[in-house]
């Protein structure tokens, strides 16, 4: 019961973080493409190298930590369902292009994210 509720409490933050700026970032670019959700996953992927990173080369962390950051905050502010959904309702309307792109982008953008956090905070932590 106590790591629902550490991940309960994460998710709580997470959620409204992923809202306002997938929002912000989506207004800014008025567009069919779904820049917010790709704003959100890059940037997620790139926290969760760094973490990851981080509990590697120095396991400080708690295991409620790690719970909350991870599984919590970022499993709910990076989500792949809200993707998988606009990229579908993409194809299914007849933007194909715009549904290939969005795969590309999130796959191979958020990939390099993860390596760019993880080389981050390595370069910052030793």
């Amino acid at each position: 019961m106590r790591n629902l509720l550490i991940i309960g409490a994460g998710g709580f933050l997470g959620a409204i973080a992923r809202y306002a700026v997938a929002g912000l970032v989506q207004q800014k670019a008025a567009s069919h493409f779904p820049a917010g959700t790709l704003a959100v996953n890059v940037i997620g992927c790139a926290l969760l190298g760094g973490l990851l990173a981080m509990v590697e080369t120095r396991p400080s962390l708690t295991p409620d930590a790690r719970l909350f950051l991870s599984v919590g905050i970022l499993g709910s502010f990076t989500t792949f369902s809200a993707f998988g959904s606009e990229t579908f309702d993409l194809a299914r309307t007849g933007m194909a292009r715009f549904a290939l792109l969005n795969v590309m982008a999130h796959v191979f953008v958020g990939l390099l994210a993860v390596w760019a956090g993880r080389l981050g905070v390595r370069a910052l932590i030793g």
